[in-house]
């Protein structure tokens, strides 16, 4: 971790020495892609949260400004496009306006879920808003047998992107994310932390696929999964 920090300072970086560089999926002059740490918000909003993942990019890019897009919870770890001007901004989110932005995340949830599921079904616009359409697919990649229960590895690619919409349509589906504090179960959630050390939400965003703003071609920027996800999904075997 030290040879990644001296070498972002040999590029003209600034690196917060209380944190590590963020892990940089894709850039180039027009976007920045990066892989999301859980337990980080993207900005500030109306959190008072004193570190988050703009302004961490932000220093490690030299003081550029950069432009988020789209956002991931805080417990989310995962692909997160930036941009690197109001005009790509402009244009990506259009992109993801018109569907154009596949997006592929990877969960842990209770219970075997169906091998297939589609979910049409309106969440709240923001924490007490008027409910909006949105649809979710959801595909399971494999099931575990625990002493506490049935889980399931679930892919899910949503069409539309709403406030917490996978955590309210896998809870919808009677299939909670594991870690989940608001939608799922104290008591699972506590045996996860205890048995396998995880601290966080069992959600990432392993994929996410759009036309280049400058070029059109199509871009498909991956994620690795993070070492703490890592462990639980390895039950499972391949999460590919």
């Amino acid at each position: 971790m030290a040879d990644d920090a001296q070498g972002a300072r040999e590029k003209g970086m600034r690196v917060r020495p209380d944190r590590p560089p963020l892990s940089l999926l894709y850039t180039d002059d027009v976007l920045a892609a990066v892989n999301k740490p859980s337990g980080l918000i993207v900005h500030r909003g109306l959190g008072t949260d004193k570190v988050v993942v703009m302004t961490l990019l932000r220093d490690q890019l030299g003081g550029r400004h950069v432009y988020p897009v789209h956002r991931l919870d805080r417990g989310t770890s995962g692909a997160l496009l930036f941009a690197l001007s109001p005009e790509t901004a402009r244009t990506l989110q259009s992109s993801f306006e018109s569907g154009e932005v596949n997006k592929r995340y990877l969960a842990l949830v209770r219970g075997i879920c169906p091998e297939k599921a589609h979910i049409d079904h309106p969440v709240p616009r923001c924490e007490d808003g008027e409910r909006v359409d949105a649809v979710t697919d959801v595909r399971r990649l494999g099931v575990v047998h625990l002493e506490i229960g049935s889980f399931s590895l679930v892919e899910a690619t949503p069409f539309t992107g709403r406030y917490h919409q996978i955590r309210r349509h896998l809870k919808h589906l009677n299939h909670p994310l594991v870690g989940d504090v608001r939608y799922g179960k104290g008591e699972i959630n506590r045996f996860f932390r205890e048995r396998f050390g995880l601290h966080r939400l069992a959600l990432h965003a392993a994929s996410i696929r759009f036309p280049h703003p400058a070029s059109g071609r199509t871009l498909s920027v991956e994620a690795p999964i993070p070492e703490d996800l890592a462990v639980v999904f390895g039950l499972f075997g391949s999460s590919k």
